[in-house]
């Protein structure tokens, strides 16, 4: 079914004095035949705005464009939807190309079909192989171990915070800037949920292109994050932190530091509602092993 977004500018005032306005504001809407004066509510119910005298929206349009979560309006869904699987995973092969500089995946037979013929019965064969990667390979979750030594490995992870967690997901792929602030989580209760990131930047996969001015998530961002208790944080971008700063990076460092997953290079979060998902990242529980391949999905 096609969203539909409302594009306006807007002035509020107050009944106890003050005003505020707004340019170019855009807000999640049910339908293409929605009116003003419903549009003028959903605003004031999206910002949350208190003894509200008078809106006026100017420039009013309605355009088709997916939702991105706005507070104030249930997301209308299709009579009896049927529960849908999105892949989040990008696919490894031997020499995929996933962060510059490190080492591709090489795939190699351990027991070829035709060798195995003669160690079973007539008519069974079976392929053994062997896969030689870093951890950091396709789409990979990292745990505390990755940036601390004190840190949990990938085996001591709970699964319950692996499996089916709310998804909020955060569709900035019209973002003008790089790194995304703090500021783009303040409407939203986060607590306890997967917070995806879509950048967009996921197109570039696997081209050169993929490794130069990436989104990122700001020091603000990740720390208010790690303040309101979010489970886990994923980004379909090269890096979750800002990989051109040096080598600094405070969001693996303060997210991983207070137990948050963090899972790298996802896909297709653009297949997903603002709201709604459940969101699944688990990899093998490997001891001593801070990061790994995950076939990160989600069930709409």
């Amino acid at each position: 079914m096609t969203d539909y977004r409302a594009h306006f500018d807007a002035s509020v005032s107050f009944v106890n004095g003050g005003g505020l306005t707004a340019e170019g504001f855009r807000l999640d809407v049910p339908s293409a035949s929605i009116g003003e004066a419903e549009v003028a509510e959903l605003f004031v119910r999206h910002l949350g705005l208190a003894l509200v005298g008078a809106v006026d929206l100017r420039g009013l349009r309605i355009v088709a464009e997916p939702h991105r979560g706005s507070r104030g309006m249930a997301t209308p869904w299709p009579e009896a939807p049927a529960r849908r699987v999105v892949d989040l995973s990008h696919r490894i092969r031997a020499g995929l190309v996933t962060y510059p500089g490190l080492p591709e995946p090489v795939i190699t037979p351990h027991l070829t079909r035709e060798d195995s013929r003669a160690r079973y019965a007539p008519g069974t064969e079976f392929a053994m192989d062997v896969i030689t990667m870093i951890g950091n390979t396709g789409t990979y979750l990292d745990s505390p171990y990755h940036r601390y030594a004190d840190g949990g490995d990938l085996a001591s992870l709970d699964l319950a915070s692996l499996v089916g967690l709310p998804a909020e997901v955060f569709h900035l792929e019209d973002a003008a800037e790089r790194g995304i602030p703090a500021s783009v989580f303040f409407d939203r209760d986060l607590a306890g949920t997967a917070v995806l990131l879509h950048t967009g930047w996921d197109t570039r996969f696997g081209t050169p292109a993929y490794a130069s001015g990436a989104p990122y998530l700001t020091e603000a961002g990740a720390q208010h994050l790690a303040d309101v208790g979010v489970t886990l944080v994923g980004i379909d971008s090269l890096n979750i932190d800002d990989t051109e700063s040096g080598g600094s990076r405070p969001a693996h460092s303060i997210l991983l530091a207070h137990g948050i997953h963090v899972v790298e290079h996802l896909t297709r979060l653009g297949d997903l509602p603002a709201r709604g998902a459940r969101f699944t990242a688990a990899p093998p529980a490997v001891e001593g092993f801070g990061t790994f391949p995950v076939r990160a999905f989600a069930e709409v």
